[in-house]
């Protein structure tokens, strides 16, 4: 293992910021400047959103518990001292920020607003950028051949 000098993947932009403001965004834009609703009936809206926003739970709660269950900050901008690859990290590298994106899918549906789901895949590229690219080169860093090993073996997202 090799340590960086400040020990973290260095992250800046907290990612749930980047999902609540592309939320508040499309909120926004549908009340103020142009509608741009879903036609969804209400039962469809409410399934929907309910099954999109319980699966973003259920994943976030997963990740939360692997990072409970080995003592770590789930913080990207913290120290990881070691890889998690149990749970939910068996079929996703980023549990955390898949769980946020299904609660953004859940309150566009639930809100019939489609400017939410157009600024998914923004904040889904703003959120690689800033978060997932500086996290894997600081895993890949200070882990080495295990980590490579696990990036090869589990899908980034899905």
């Amino acid at each position: 293992m090799v340590a960086r000098e400040d020990d973290s993947a260095g992250v800046a932009l907290p990612p749930p910021l980047v999902y609540l403001a592309a939320l508040l965004a499309g909120v926004v834009l549908h009340r103020l400047v142009v509608r741009f609703a879903l036609p969804l009936p209400a039962t469809a809206r409410i399934a929907g959103a309910a099954v999109a926003a319980g699966l973003g739970v259920v994943l976030m709660a997963g990740a939360v518990g692997g990072f409970r269950r080995t003592g770590q900050n789930p913080k990207p901008w913290t120290v990881t001292p070691e890889i998690i690859t149990t749970g939910v990290y068996r079929f996703t590298r980023n549990p955390m920020y898949v769980a946020l994106a299904l609660v953004q899918v859940a309150f566009a549906i639930g809100l019939a607003n489609g400017w939410i789901l157009v600024f998914l895949p923004v904040v889904l590229g703003i959120v690689h950028v800033t978060a997932i690219l500086p996290e894997e080169a600081y895993l890949e860093q200070k882990f080495g051949a295990p980590y490579v090993q696990y990036k090869q073996s589990v899908r980034r997202w899905l």
